[in-house]
């Protein structure tokens, strides 16, 4: 688990060179994918894409702002022929500062277009308000606190504060994007499709006409992404995450071009895997509730972590944090399922900030 995600990163993309390669490796005709660092992230690199057009460049994704991932992508645009300049237009599949910083601060450069999935619009709202990053970390202590677990809430305020994350970049797109809608890239029409779930805004860019699915952080190869990690967080967020994979798996198969990891024949394939998965972490988390398990933070430290097993007290600060929040967006599912029954202040749910304990229902 790494990131915003959990799991293991596979390296190699389809057999060959490591997919975090530097480099603008084609995918399609026209279409370029152009890996960009992370700091200190286990992902290493995210994947934005570059499409051209007799007017210039569309970019999805934009890449996080830093001076790594700027010259990164100034040196792989050169390889094919073009420059930071060329730059018209982002297409950001969600806020996350990976995808989104970069596309804000190469806009007061460049002038470059920059688009947004609506859902993201009260998080960017509160991101403004904030120092960046302040409003999120504020938000996943007060969540930690409900899971029933104060430590790690006050570890990972400590590790905030301690390592601040960068400011800034977190301004309003100039475009939003709401509902499903047919976007215009030079000759391509790409289906905009919203996708909440990893975010409440996130969007996936479908070109059926080349058999290609911009997948953001929806679709992952080789790793599962986080769901709700963001200061407005959606009442039921994995709930919306299964019904975008249902929704995807309704089109048809294309080649999953996603924002981490490698390139991959078949969305169809990756879906069916990411909802299974998703079921046996249900079925999990339900067993350890009927063992005894009462909050969040219980269930997860029952609960192996990542492809390689590991128990919660073996992750670091921030991804014990993920693990913790997604195993409520786990049992709040199963809560609304009526698989198990949340006993919160009001007798149902904690959403005025208490503490969230879960049961199995009354027989």
């Amino acid at each position: 688990m790494s990131g915003c995600h959990n799991g293991d990163v596979d390296g190699m993309e389809q057999g060959s060179e490591d997919w975090t390669a530097p480099g603008a490796f084609p995918v399609a005709d026209g279409v370029h994918r152009i890996p960009l660092p992370l700091p200190s992230d286990g992902l290493r690199a995210v994947n934005v894409y570059a499409l051209e057009t007799d007017d210039g460049l569309t970019l999805v994704d934009g890449g996080w702002a830093i001076t790594e991932a700027r010259e990164r992508l100034e040196r792989s645009l050169a390889l094919i022929d073009h420059k930071v300049t060329d730059i018209n237009r982002f297409l950001v599949t969600h806020m996350h500062r990976d995808h989104y910083t970069q596309a804000v601060a190469l806009r007061r450069e460049t002038g470059a277009h920059v688009t947004l999935g609506g859902g993201e619009r009260a998080t960017l709202e509160l991101l403004a308000e904030r120092p960046e990053g302040a409003a999120a970390d504020n938000a996943q202590a007060s969540r930690l606190r409900r899971a029933g677990a104060p430590e790690l809430a006050e570890r990972w305020e400590r590790a905030v504060s301690e390592h601040p994350p960068p400011t800034g970049d977190y301004e309003l797109p100039d475009s939003w994007l709401e509902g499903d809608v047919a976007l215009t890239v030079g000759e391509r029409t790409l289906d905009a499709v919203a996708t909440p779930g990893h975010t409440r805004g996130h969007y996936v860019f479908a070109d059926a006409a080349a058999g290609l699915l911009f997948a953001g952080d929806h679709v992952l190869p080789s790793i599962t992404p986080s769901i709700g990690f963001e200061p407005a967080v959606a009442a039921l967020p994995l709930r919306d995450f299964l019904s975008s994979l249902a929704k995807v798996r309704a089109l048809p198969d294309l080649t999953l071009l996603p924002a981490h990891g490698a390139v991959a024949g078949s969305t169809h394939a990756r879906i069916d895997e990411l909802v299974a998965h998703h079921d046996v972490r249900l079925d999990l988390c339900e067993a350890a509730v009927l063992a005894g398990a009462g909050t969040a933070y219980e269930v997860a430290a029952r609960l192996p972590w990542t492809r390689r097993d590991r128990a919660l007290g073996e992750l670091d600060v921030f991804n014990a944090m993920l693990a913790t929040l997604e195993t409520m967006a786990h049992l709040d599912l199963l809560v609304a399922t009526g698989r198990l029954v949340g006993d919160g202040p009001d007798g149902t749910d904690a959403t005025d900030g208490g503490l969230l304990r879960y049961a199995p229902p009354a027989s």
